[in-house]
């Protein structure tokens, strides 16, 4: 059985067998209130974008059958918040012997610690204390680079040792992680940076239940599910992570990218949480939304960036937000209402962009991080605005700028400054960029700057970018 936050909880060891309780493994745990989740058809990972029909079976049927698992995929696929979520099908209290002599949280009907099952021995069930271990903190996380034996495993505690207590004894040891995590889940990060050493020495205390501390052997009948995640360029290299470890996960889930764009906005959204409404509203016009993931799309495909680190969905989130508080500063300095991204607004990705893009050394040719950014940037405006000529044609909106005339943009220009360009908004804006071209100067804008970023960038037009600002020459046009 399991309790609930409105059920009594016992306080005994008495009171706890007379509540019917129950004892399980944590992969039993997991599994049972797994099973109930699927059965009631619950969400079963909140939040989770563009896995329903790949990853998530994959992490279904490895709870089911009480695997270990590793999430195997490159950086910003979710594997950290996949492998904390798995903390939800714990149950949301268990019992434990509540003594300060004992090291972690020990259960109480098969207590593992020397202090937990001499305490049930020598007392009365009616006097054993029992405390009860929240759901939350039945979970540790770890980064592998820099981690030590000590950290996850444990050392030898000179304290104690000076105490009086035999260097062989398990009362002086002082506990890592690992056995802190006693019928618990244990997570860590990029397994194959992980020192051989404390490889070693996480295989021997899951498999072996047994671990050497400086050359002394102590035994752990310790139950804990193990997650783990690594990028594939790194686990899958030779000798990064040791056989034996290795043949001890029960499954590898591969995660991916999002396999839509429209997925990626999805995500992109939910996880930006920019509030677009306040004293400052934004209106975010569907194209800006596309041309933003399709950055992060267009440098996933891009022989200029080293594809076996990848490019992280946090690229996608961090540049949309970004141009949303461009537009904004913008609105604000000009007092316009609505603020409304525009291309030119791209012009700051530089600071959300410059660090998490790693160059493919062989194949940049010596270009800078921003010129690699530059041509990703309009590589995405051209995929973007060729996709809004094949489905609606703007032949309509190509004629007006098919004049000769210059036309000057800018992430400080005015709203009100475009008005001349176009007299009358053709009808086809409207349906072509589902937003109020016609009624509202900033939505028109961001209209007139995506169709001469999109005529550049499909090298139909010239332009010249002076401080800040780009002047558009249209006598080019055919």
């Amino acid at each position: 059985m399991s309790h609930s936050s409105t059920a009594p909880l016992p306080r005994t060891l008495a009171a706890l067998r007379a509540s019917g309780w129950r004892s399980r493994s944590v992969k039993e745990e997991v599994r049972e209130n797994f099973t109930r989740a699927l059965a009631a058809g619950e969400e079963l990972f909140p939040g989770i974008v563009g896995y329903d029909d790949t990853v998530i079976p994959e992490i279904n049927v490895a709870l089911l059958a009480g695997h270990d698992m590793l999430f195997l995929g490159e950086k910003g696929q979710a594997k950290s918040r996949l492998m904390r979520q798995v903390v939800r099908f714990l149950d949301e209290w268990i019992p434990s012997l509540d003594d300060p002599a004992i090291p972690f949280h020990d259960d109480p009907t098969a207590p593992i610690s020397r202090a937990g099952r001499r305490l049930v021995a020598e007392r009365d069930p009616a006097d054993v204390p029992v405390a009860w271990w929240p759901r939350q903190q039945r979970y540790a996380e770890r980064l592998a680079p820099g981690t030590k034996f000590a950290d996850i495993i444990g050392e030898i505690d000179p304290a104690k040792l000076a105490g009086g207590t035999s260097m062989g004894a398990e009362e002086a040891l002082h506990f890592g992680l690992i056995p802190r995590m006693h019928r618990g889940i244990f997570a860590m990060n990029e397994l194959p940076e992980l020192d051989e050493l404390v490889q070693v020495g996480m295989f021997n205390i899951l498999e072996e239940r047994d671990v050497q501390i400086r050359g002394y052997p102590v035994s752990f009948d310790i139950d804990v599910m193990l997650l783990f995640s690594a990028n594939p360029s790194t686990y899958n290299r030779s000798g990064k992570v040791i056989p034996q470890l290795k043949d001890r996960i029960g499954a590898v889930i591969h995660t991916h990218y999002p396999r839509e764009r429209a997925l990626g906005i999805q995500v992109v959204e939910q996880e930006a949480a920019v509030d677009l409404g306040g004293e400052w509203p934004v209106v975010v016009p569907p194209f800006m939304k596309e041309i933003v993931e399709q950055v992060t799309i267009a440098a996933r495909a891009s022989k200029f960036i080293d594809q076996q680190s990848g490019v992280s969905a946090r690229f996608s989130i961090a540049n949309y937000r970004t141009m949303v508080a461009s537009a904004r500063q913008r609105a604000v300095r000009l007092g316009e209402r609505p603020a409304v991204p525009r291309v030119s607004d791209l012009g700051h990705l530089y600071s959300s962009s410059l660090g998490k893009l790693e160059l493919d050394l062989m194949g940049s040719h010596q270009m800078t991080e921003r010129q690699v950014l530059d041509a990703v940037v309009a590589q995405a405006i051209a995929t973007v605005f060729e996709e809004y000529v094949d489905k609606h044609g703007l032949d309509a909106i190509a004629k007006i700028f098919a004049q000769g005339v210059k036309i000057e943009v800018g992430d400080m220009v005015p709203s009100a400054a475009y008005e001349g360009i176009v007299a009358t908004v053709p009808e086809v804006w409207e349906k072509a960029f589902e937003v109020n071209a016609s009624r509202d100067p900033a939505v028109r804008a961001a209209c007139i700057e995506f169709v001469l970023a999109g005529l550049y960038a499909t090298e139909r037009i010239s332009r010249i970018q002076l401080h800040g600002h780009t002047i558009y020459d249209t006598k080019g046009f055919r």
